[in-house]
């Protein structure tokens, strides 16, 4: 994972922290969803009224954050998200996962007892996909301890 990270976002550019307060997440959605944009289009996207100040300085800490790219145009900037949302949704739920399965027992079979209850609630077929992932793991596992 760490050489996804690597390979997708500049030594010096990563992302600080994966997640967002409430208004960094609405302007990365409208990123996402949007592609490049500069600050006046993104205030005229949101669904509150915020000053313009606000919107850049949002804007600007999420590229320093390294959430975004940038390129001048003509006197201003124009923002783009540096990786996509699927790519920060994995990150995020990977750390996140990483960090119960570091921790004590009690937490990884309490994450895991979780996962298992909330897919089986939700879908079945889910469930077993589940299922057949772990088989393929242990396969895999099982061939490189024999190499």
């Amino acid at each position: 994972m760490i050489r996804f990270l690597k390979e997708r976002v500049p030594s010096g550019r990563r992302p600080s922290g994966w997640f967002l307060g409430p208004l960094e997440a609405s302007v990365m959605g409208i990123l996402w969803a949007g592609g490049e944009c500069s600050v006046r289009e993104v205030v005229d996207q949101l669904d509150r009224p915020l000053a313009y100040t606000t919107v850049m300085t949002t804007l600007d800490r999420l590229y320093k954050k390294g959430f975004l790219d940038r390129r001048k145009a003509e006197r201003a900037f124009l923002y783009s998200a540096r990786l996509p949302q699927r790519d920060w949704e994995r990150e995020m739920a990977g750390d996140l996962v990483r960090g119960f399965l570091a921790g004590p027992a009690a937490a990884r079979e309490g994450l895991l007892s979780f996962l298992i209850d909330a897919v089986g609630q939700r879908d079945e077929e889910l469930l077993e996909e589940l299922e057949k992932k772990i088989r393929m793991k242990r396969k895999e596992l099982s061939r490189r301890s024999q190499s």
